[in-house]
């Protein structure tokens, strides 16, 4: 059996929460954000956006770390902690967690998205290589036209 917090203890878990849930919806904002920039055109905005994400990512750990230092050793089920000895806290643990796995899916959808501009981008890239390597020849040592033989020899088949 775990004694309850005290009162002041159970206001600064109880506020800690709190900033907690509101680190998570700025989260959210960002990463809305981001799924924004990278369904337009302007994706030079993502860098600002990655550092903010680092230094909310920072945040949200140390709050998280904040509130498992306000829990007793071997407390596995946050829940059922909290209906025990903080019952007022529910209500935004719940919120935490619905927010932290908005989070997860906006992360991984937008890594997703990531992924699928760097494949195009990395064809583009190759399809204008492809295309220097091929003009890169016109003209050769001796100044004549050295055009670029196809794959076929004149007269095959």
């Amino acid at each position: 059996m775990t004694a309850k917090p005290a009162n002041g203890l159970t206001t600064e878990f109880l506020s800690n929460l709190n900033d907690e849930c509101a680190a998570l919806r700025a989260f959210v904002v960002l990463l809305e954000n981001e799924q924004r920039i990278l369904l337009g055109q302007h994706t030079e905005e993502l860098l600002p956006l990655a550092e903010a994400k680092i230094q909310l990512t920072n945040k949200i750990a140390a709050l998280s770390a904040a509130r498992q230092r306000y829990l007793p050793e071997g407390t596995s089920n946050m829940a059922e902690w909290l209906k025990r000895n903080i019952p007022q806290g529910l209500p935004a643990w719940q919120e935490a967690r619905q927010l932290a796995a908005h989070v997860q899916r906006l992360n991984q959808t937008n890594g997703e998205m990531i992924q699928i501009k760097l494949r195009y981008n990395q064809q583009a890239l190759g399809v204008l290589y492809g295309a220097a390597q091929s003009t890169a020849g016109l003209y050769g040592a001796d100044g004549q036209p050295n055009l670029p033989s196809g794959s076929r020899t004149l007269g095959s088949v």
